[in-house]
């Protein structure tokens, strides 16, 4: 865990890279404070789907090095912490990058990379590993962190780290397959029936399109409809979603039994017993998201609690996009604390 900082500990240059937006800050160790915070597109397949992945990797990284340069006016001054959208072992190499390269390519050796291009240590953390980080100081107890945005992932924090295989395997609750069926929904990585297909804002918005269509006349009564005023998209299903819309709070369920249902299996398996949810879609929807996991949860049971305390161990996140950016600053402090005026570390 983060160790005592003084007012002379050096700020942190912190990056996030998402699917589609790279942000990059400064965070100080010795105020837990964000700034100078700047969000640009990323330079991957949303804004060139049909480039190579090699092509696309080497323009991420280019990005990168690039921003961070911008932003420190130079070469940085201390280690940079990367928070990255996918699976990373604990050397920092990519394994996969579904989001922001595409399906296919070899691994990616980002921590490498950036540290020669950079003159600097970089550490390079799955993103929800870094937003994990973000949570441990207020978190006296082990917890999971669960993303619900365009896709689902998950981390564990256990005895003052995240619970990860070295190789980066673990956090993947996304691509547990909850479906079976030849025609289940199809996830970015290319596997089907995966529960980040189902159940992520990605996978609510294709069943709301569903049901209006297999039902168009209830969908035509509903608030969902009158907020659209056209194709359904996120943030009208988010906002009838908040408002108690009945049409679009049948779809929600639907998807929520499956991610229930995993949650359930990491609360058995593992004994954690708080889970914190953020991403775009979940906390777009607040507190109604929540209110309805609970009853799922309790509906469905977690073997030995009450449905006061199942309620108890579910909470909404910070209301911002800002948790891969604080976690990257919260890891780098811990791994690289500074020396106290008296010599302590």
């Amino acid at each position: 865990m983060p160790t005592a900082m003084t007012t002379a500990d050096p700020a942190h240059t912190v990056v996030d890279v998402g699917g589609t937006t790279l942000r990059v800050g400064t965070y100080t160790p010795a105020t837990g404070e964000l700034s100078r915070v700047r969000r640009m597109p990323v330079d991957g397949m949303a804004r060139d789907p049909e480039a190579p992945v090699p092509v696309l990797q080497e323009r991420v990284v280019e990005q990168i090095v690039r921003e961070v340069t911008r932003h420190t006016a130079g070469p940085p001054p201390g280690p940079v912490g990367v928070a990255f959208a996918g699976p990373i072992s604990a050397d920092g190499l990519v394994l996969a990058a579904p989001t922001v390269w595409g399906r296919r390519g070899d691994p990616l050796p980002l921590a490498r990379l950036l540290t020669e291009r950079l003159g600097t240590p970089v550490a390079v953390v799955n993103d929800l590993t870094a937003a994990a980080w973000r949570y441990a100081a207020s978190e006296p107890e082990p917890f999971c962190l669960l993303t619900v945005s365009s896709g689902i992932g998950n981390k564990v924090f256990r005895d003052g780290d995240v619970l990860l295989d070295p190789a980066g395997h673990g956090g993947e609750l996304g691509h547990w397959v909850c479906d079976l069926s030849p025609d289940a929904p199809l996830c970015d990585c290319g596997g089907r029936g995966h529960l980040g297909a189902v159940a992520s804002g990605r996978g609510v918005l294709a069943a709301a399109r569903r049901a209006a269509a297999a039902d168009p006349d209830g969908f035509a009564r509903s608030r969902l409809a009158e907020l659209s005023g056209g194709p359904v998209e996120n943030p009208a299903l988010a906002k009838a979603l908040a408002e108690g819309d009945a049409f679009a709070t049948r779809v929600l369920r639907g998807a929520l039994a499956p991610l229930a249902q995993a949650i359930g299996a990491v609360f058995a398996s593992v004994g954690v017993c708080r889970y914190i949810v953020v991403g775009g879609f979940a906390l777009a929807v607040g507190e109604r998201y929540r209110r309805l996991l609970v009853a799922e949860l309790v509906r469905q049971g977690c073997f030995g609690l009450t449905p006061e305390r199942i309620d108890a161990m579910v909470t909404l996140g910070a209301s911002d996009d800002d948790h891969g950016l604080i976690g990257a600053g919260r890891l780098l402090t811990a791994r690289h604390p500074a020396r106290t005026e008296g010599g302590a570390r």
